[in-house]
């Protein structure tokens, strides 16, 4: 493509993007005032368009019964959109409802998989649920090692429970497993990088 052609091409996009992002942002001002009926009315076709941080908005909605009746099923099916395109948030709340079999039944291996996925993208809660996964075996062996990874990469990364957790969690290791653990922790990179 050249440049002449270059410009206009980029301005279209732009031109389309700015007229959704100013229905998010009108979505985002109405959920902010409690208005979870307009903030529905904005989001929904921009999720419906495939705009990942309004399907996750959508599934909010659902999932807390903001302006919609409750419904984890319809909260699971918007999450589960946005999370397949990355978005961290929808991957956790995905995550989140897979591990207490809200709206469909309980699936550690799924939970396991969506919160892997947000904690890559340093997602300090994505991260704690992984350490409580490893620390209670749930869905995975229990890893007293694996879980003071999770946990020390939670505090790196905001968690403010993280070193309470990591702290009480090191009263039941070994030195030889929380220097392990440490190393894991300090090697780790996100997935990609």
């Amino acid at each position: 493509m050249s440049f002449r052609l270059t410009i206009p091409f980029v301005l279209s996009i732009f031109c389309l993007a700015v007229p959704a992002w100013a229905d998010f942002q009108a979505g985002m001002t109405a959920y902010d005032g409690e208005d979870y009926a307009t903030a529905l009315r904005e989001w929904q076709p921009l999720a419906e368009q495939g705009d990942a941080q309004a399907q996750y908005h959508v599934g909010m909605l659902y999932h807390k019964g903001r302006g919609v009746p409750q419904d984890d099923v319809q909260a699971r099916k918007w999450y589960a959109k946005a999370a397949a395109q990355g978005q961290a948030k929808a991957q956790f709340s995905l995550g989140t409802l897979y591990f207490n079999g809200e709206g469909g039944p309980k699936d550690y291996q799924q939970a396991l998989r969506w919160f892997r996925l947000a904690a890559d993208q340093k997602m300090a809660l994505a991260q704690t649920k992984l350490a409580i996964m490893y620390d209670d075996g749930e869905g995975v062996p229990k890893d007293k090692v694996q879980a003071y990874m999770w946990i020390s990469l939670a505090a790196t990364n905001g968690d403010k429970s993280g070193p309470i957790l990591r702290d009480i969690l090191a009263k039941g290791m070994t030195e030889a497993q929380i220097t392990k653990a440490k190393k894991l922790a300090d090697e780790w990179k996100p997935k990609g990088q």
